[in-house]
């Protein structure tokens, strides 16, 4: 029997929480010491699937017109509107946690949910993410797009590792 399938966040947040800024800029990450080695390689070596919403990718287009970063990977992408495939894309217009529940129920898969908010926040409610690792940034931004929404969702982690990379802090949490 293999390894059980892991559902993870990676991703990085401001000091204060926030993904992004309200107009989805990362210009407070972009250029942090030690921003360019925080092990994203070794990761990314590890993740089979990759779940995002709508927004997310379409940020990605957008600032990544000319390569798609994710190629060679499952990609789902969670839309109210947008059906079919792409070359490097399915859009799963059903119910998150049904989609992603039949996703762990492979062996031996790391899922990785890019973006957060939105698609993250069922996913707590159902305590169906197995790890967090999140970068945090020496900025604060005041406002912008929250890692966390709001709610009555609770998660008990637990700690399993902590590095530096130069300015950034990663701490590693799986859920208890």
């Amino acid at each position: 029997m293999g390894d059980k399938t892991k559902l993870v966040f990676y991703g990085a947040i401001s000091v204060d929480g926030y993904i992004a800024r309200e107009n989805h800029s990362l210009d407070w990450l972009l250029g942090t010491e030690g921003e360019e080695d925080i092990g994203y390689s070794d990761f990314y070596a590890t993740v089979d699937i990759i779940l995002m919403g709508k927004k997310t990718y379409d940020e990605i287009l957008i600032h990544m017109p000319d390569e798609f970063p994710y190629k060679g990977k499952e990609c789902y992408v969670f839309s109210r509107s947008t059906t079919g495939t792409t070359d490097y894309v399915e859009f799963i217009n059903e119910d998150i946690i049904r989609f992603t529940k039949s996703l762990k129920e492979h062996t031996g898969k790391r899922i990785w949910i890019v973006g957060g908010g939105e698609v993250l926040y069922p996913l707590l409610q159902e305590k169906l993410v197995d790890e967090f690792i999140i970068q945090i940034a020496p900025s604060i931004i005041g406002r912008g797009i929250p890692l966390f929404l709001p709610g009555d969702q609770e998660n008990q982690l637990r700690l399993i590792d902590v590095k530096q990379y130069k300015q950034m802090a990663e701490l590693h949490y799986e859920l208890k």
